[in-house]
């Protein structure tokens, strides 16, 4: 029985669906079978404010795919995005197991829930971790080139490891509206990590690079380098900024507004100077914001890939250019290809977050979508390796 795997993506404004089945090539990207959307209800800010609302909107979007691909969906990836997504950075130690101080796959665990320990109260309260992912090894105070100590010798090991965070209510009404609608969610995945499967290439990843979603309320970032996530940040401005200034600018209603951004051209005259002045301070704000980021964790024009937008946002036609401008990178707009044989084109970098989840769900090894014939499932296989070797050339 092939693969088949949902991926939910719950914006703001939207929720998307993609059911995919694994291509016979694993190297290859899944097949799309079926794209469903619903319009969002009972969200602000990414945060739920009404868990019935949003469970009528996942029910609605998943049932669309679901009759397309002829795909009856039990189990899902979920996707978690909005300003409750943060980074936190912990420093652990711990002493080697075996005797003839050889470093084995039993010792990274114990550094890891060293460095987990070692985090502030502060950092994760109220919080659950959802990604905890190693970024160098150092042992008997030497750091380890090339990535994994395994195999080394040694008398203790230390690891700095990235952990994203999510506010654990957010978390929790997520899921429970999810299960609401009647689905089980298999694995929640941090929205920018989910989209980069997708929207970067391994090169891109290992030089450097920088991932930004602009999205209807948040703009999200992920930064890589060495192939592993480094930084995860989300901030609360979106393209539903750039129309309430021009709404307010223009002195127009918020419905003209979004046209303009969108460069409609509207009956009655407005000077194209004072839109585009609008809609070009408010963006370079928002690569403000990430020019801060990327200073404070030290890669300020340090990444060769530079920034690759993507999102609803991102279609604003000065958006690469002052990015580029502003943080000194090489700037373009994310693109990806379908699988080999898909019988959905996507229309937009807006799914990536969706397709990429059905790429994660695969790679764990897991069926999320049942096909409507049969009722068997395979054994989800949960394993931070495999985690961590999604990164990996």
């Amino acid at each position: 029985m092939s693969t088949i795997v949902t991926g939910i993506d719950v914006g703001t404004y939207h929720v998307k669906v993609v059911i995919a089945e694994q291509a016979a090539d694993p190297r290859q990207l899944p097949r799309i079978l079926a794209t469903g959307y619903a319009e969002s209800r009972g969200l602000k800010n990414g945060y739920i404010t009404s868990i019935p609302e949003v469970s009528r909107s996942v029910a609605a979007a998943v049932a669309q795919a679901s009759k397309a691909a002829h795909v009856k969906v039990k189990r899902v990836y979920l996707g978690l995005g909005g300003i409750g997504l943060d980074e936190a950075f912990g420093r652990g130690e711990s002493i080697v197991e075996k005797g003839n101080a050889e470093i084995t796959e039993r010792d990274i665990p114990h550094a890891i829930a060293a460095s987990e320990k070692a985090l502030a109260p502060a950092l994760i309260l109220n919080r659950k971790i959802i990604h905890t992912i190693p970024l160098r090894y150092a042992v008997d105070g030497q750091r380890v080139m090339g990535g994994s100590p395994i195999g080394m010798k040694g008398v203790r090991i230390a690891v700095e490891t990235l952990f994203i965070t999510c506010l654990e209510r957010h978390v929790n009404d997520l899921v429970s509206a999810v299960e609401e609608a009647g689905f089980e969610v298999e694995d929640v995945v941090a929205a920018p990590i989910a989209a980069s499967f997708v929207t970067l290439s391994k090169m891109q990843k290992r030089v450097g690079c920088v991932l930004a979603n602009i999205g209807a309320e948040t703009l999200s970032i992920a930064v890589f380098e060495d192939t592993t996530p480094i930084s995860i940040k989300v901030f609360p401005v979106g393209a539903s900024d750039i129309t309430n200034d021009l709404a307010l600018g223009l002195r127009i209603a918020p419905e003209d507004a979004e046209q303009l951004k969108q460069g409609a051209v509207l009956g009655a005259p407005f000077p194209k100077k004072k839109i585009d002045d609008l809609i070009a301070k408010r963006v370079s704000d928002m690569f403000k914001l990430i020019e801060a980021h990327l200073k404070k964790i030290g890669k300020n024009e340090l990444l060769p890939a530079g920034i690759i937008l993507t999102g609803g946002g991102s279609a604003i036609q000065t958006a690469s250019d002052l990015a580029k401008t502003i943080l000194h990178l090489p700037s373009r707009l994310a693109s990806f290809e379908d699988g080999a044989g898909s019988k959905v084109q996507l229309k937009d970098g807006t799914w990536a977050v969706a397709y990429g989840l059905t790429i994660w769900g695969i790679t764990q090894g897991g069926d999320m979508g049942e096909p409507t014939h049969q009722s068997e499932l395979k054994e989800l296989l949960k394993n931070f390796f495999r985690w961590f070797k999604k990164f990996l050339p």
